[in-house]
């Protein structure tokens, strides 16, 4: 992904926001991220869900599908805190420069 070092907290912002709309899981938040242009790997991906996590931005559980066992992520109240706040900086930013 070009300009990643940029670009991955948007990425961040992309997955608290679909985790409060409803839990999701690694393989289908990198096909979203996709969609949106971003390219990343499960190497890129699950560590950086792992970070999150450990800093408390968003929770998982385990869910066994037959054989296939998956990790879904839903936002924690810190995660919702920071996509709230992200969401007024964004805001402002866009404003400030006449985007909007």
């Amino acid at each position: 992904m070009e300009h990643h070092d940029r670009l991955s907290g948007l990425v961040r912002l992309h997955v608290f926001h679909h985790a409060a709309e409803e839990p999701i899981c690694g393989q289908w938040m990198i096909d979203e991220l996709a969609r949106h242009g971003y390219r990343l790997s499960p190497g890129t991906l699950y560590p950086m869900l792992a970070k999150v996590e450990r800093d408390g931005y968003l929770t998982s559980r385990s869910e066994r599908d037959g054989r296939t066992v998956r990790e879904l992520y839903t936002v924690a109240d810190k995660g919702r805190e920071g996509l709230a706040v992200a969401r007024r900086r964004l805001h402002e930013l866009i404003r400030k420069t006449g985007q909007e």
